[in-house]
């Protein structure tokens, strides 16, 4: 391993190989191919990969991998105990090839298989070609790491940082896709598997992350997801270039994104394009979810018991076990919708359309008014759910109880009151702060997704909302400050671990990622019931927030462990 790029690379190689992580080709370096391009899967035990997609094949190593291991979403190596380096490059979409020992049995018919000496091709069935078994491996691989070696945010930090964002650079590569059937820009997905598709809101906080590295990437990222819009503005939830998509949507943060992403881009053309899509969108929301007219929207609300609102993102939070099939005022929709009316705004200001600034004003106003008449428990000093058709609050505080502080909702008391359940070790200060529900919920507190974990993405916009409160208090903007300095260490010390981004986190810090709950199972030959590896948006806004933080100490743990 003396070229160039084993040189370079050699400070991000780990001392574990570990299982979980995922490879794909990205669509930085072609087409991607969503039907049949390979998806791979390492193994730690034995150590090796498996094929997970089109089809499944497992891939034994010869040896052990012993030092100088290093694994992209692209290409992998290792240097074996007897000092020989195993080395492998995907080379397209089909192709992965493999120098060094491996054992290969069991292909299904979705994949094909060619050995030559030292040499191991490995491919979908429907685009196998035997004569890339003698493609220049060393070629392919250098062209694989070069897109990580050249990114500037590599050389701004050092130490555990470092590593973890060369593994984030990877996870983002390889869940770009290239333009292919209904979507035609480059698109983003929470793992190239299981979850494969795009998804709305999702692609929103991968945008926020990408813009970082590639702003146009992040433009196009929000892009893919208007190509679905319908003439009445709605937008699925979950998208894919070959199948239909969803009949529901997704919260509504495209225009924040958006707006983000813009301050990267400067493309006023860009805006003016989106701003009647974003405004239709919007619209759509306030229309077809605020099902009793009181001003307030609800999510819709499934049948299944796993899974009772995949709409509002958090599948199976306990605030709607109670409620079905009962409609719901919710805190994190009204939330959102009062930002982006709030956005909306400021976007019309910069595009000059002067007659649209009063109107979104108005209605950002009001709903803020609404949010604070009935969705503040008094007696909580939170904001909760609201059953209209009961006149009850729900009984669960969530962590979106947090999130009228994005939209500047809560007034500075109530801001305070929030402020303080985040330091109180009976309500959101745990060891890996912010647990999806409160501590003092024990009756419905479970290792189990929404149900009690922590969740990078709502870390991500409680911070967003005390810093808004910063000109009140100084004290808001050290709290959001804390808030993201626990998350990018508890994200970094889980990758150290276990060499992945995980969709969500034990708050007590009790147990391993790869051991909680997902939907009532925790089993490892399941992948929809196991936690996603490799996830996206803890993925780029892990990236976000180091970008945006000088690692200063956190009084939010409970525990340092």
């Amino acid at each position: 391993m003396n070229d160039t790029s084993s040189d370079a690379l050699a400070s991000f190689s780990v001392p574990q190989w570990h299982g979980g992580q995922l490879m794909a080709y990205s669509g930085i370096d072609g087409p991607t191919h969503y039907e049949t391009g390979l998806v791979i899967r390492t193994v730690a035990n034995p150590s090796g990969m498996e094929i997970v997609y089109p089809g499944r094949l497992p891939v034994v190593f010869g040896q052990k991998p012993g030092t100088e291991i290093i694994v992209s979403n692209d290409f992998f190596s290792f240097r074996e105990s007897s000092g020989r380096v195993t080395r492998g490059s995907l080379l397209d979409a089909h192709h992965l090839l493999i120098s060094g020992p491996v054992t290969i049995t069991d292909a299904d018919e979705k994949i094909r298989t060619l050995s030559k000496g030292d040499r191991s091709l490995i491919g979908a069935a429907s685009h196998f070609d035997p004569a890339l078994i003698d493609a220049d491996i060393e070629t392919s691989w250098r062209l694989r790491s070069r897109w990580i070696l050249d990114q500037p945010v590599l050389k701004r930090f050092s130490g555990s940082t470092r590593k973890t964002l060369f593994r984030a650079l990877s996870v983002m590569k390889g869940q770009l896709s290239a333009p292919e059937g209904a979507i035609h820009s480059s698109w983003t997905t929470p793992d190239r598997w299981p979850h494969k598709d795009m998804w709305l809101w999702d692609s929103v906080f991968h945008a926020i992350g990408w813009r970082h590295i590639d702003p146009m990437l992040a433009r196009a990222a929000l892009d893919a997801v208007f190509e679905f819009q319908r003439p009445g503005g709605f937008i699925p939830h979950q998208m894919s270039p070959t199948r239909n998509p969803s009949e529901y949507t997704q919260p509504p943060i495209l225009a924040w994104g958006v707006a983000l992403v813009n301050e990267m881009l400067g493309d006023p053309e860009w805006l003016r394009r989106l701003y009647p899509k974003l405004a239709a969108y919007i619209g759509w929301d306030m229309e077809n979810r605020d099902k009793d007219g009181d001003g307030l929207v609800e999510w819709f609300v499934e049948g299944d018991p796993a899974s009772r609102s995949g709409e509002s993102g958090m599948d199976n939070s306990p605030r709607f076990d109670f409620h079905y099939p009962t409609r719901l005022a919710a805190v994190d929709f009204n939330a959102y919708l009062a930002r982006e009316y709030e956005i909306m705004a400021t976007l019309a200001r910069k595009l000059g359309y002067e007659e649209d600034i009063a109107p979104w004003q108005e209605k950002h106003a009001r709903l803020c008014q609404r949010i604070n008449q009935h969705l503040w428990s008094e007696k909580d000093q939170f904001y909760c759910d609201y059953d209209a058709s009961n006149d009850a609050r729900s009984p669960i505080l969530a962590s979106v109880g947090f999130l009228p502080l994005i939209c500047g909702a809560a007034s500075p008391e109530r801001a305070a009151a929030l402020a303080q359940h985040l330091l109180d070790p009976e309500m959101f200060a745990t060891a890996f702060p912010v647990p999806s529900i409160a501590v003092r919920d024990r009756e419905h507190y479970s290792k189990d997704m929404w149900r009690g974990p922590t969740w990078v993405n709502v870390n991500w916009l409680i911070a967003r909302g005390l810093e808004r409160y910063a000109r009140h208090d100084e004290r808001f903007a050290e709290l959001a400050q804390s808030l993201d300095a626990v998350t990018i260490r508890r994200v970094e010390q889980a990758c150290e671990a276990y060499g992945t981004f995980f969709e969500y986190y034990d708050d007590r810090w009790e147990v391993p990622p790869p051991l909680l709950l997902r939907k009532g199972i925790c089993s490892p030959d399941n992948p929809m019931r196991r936690v996603i590896h490799d996830y996206g948006w803890t993925t780029t806004l892990y990236v976000d927030l180091v970008l945006r933080q000088d690692r200063s100490a956190s009084p939010l743990t409970s525990s340092t462990r």
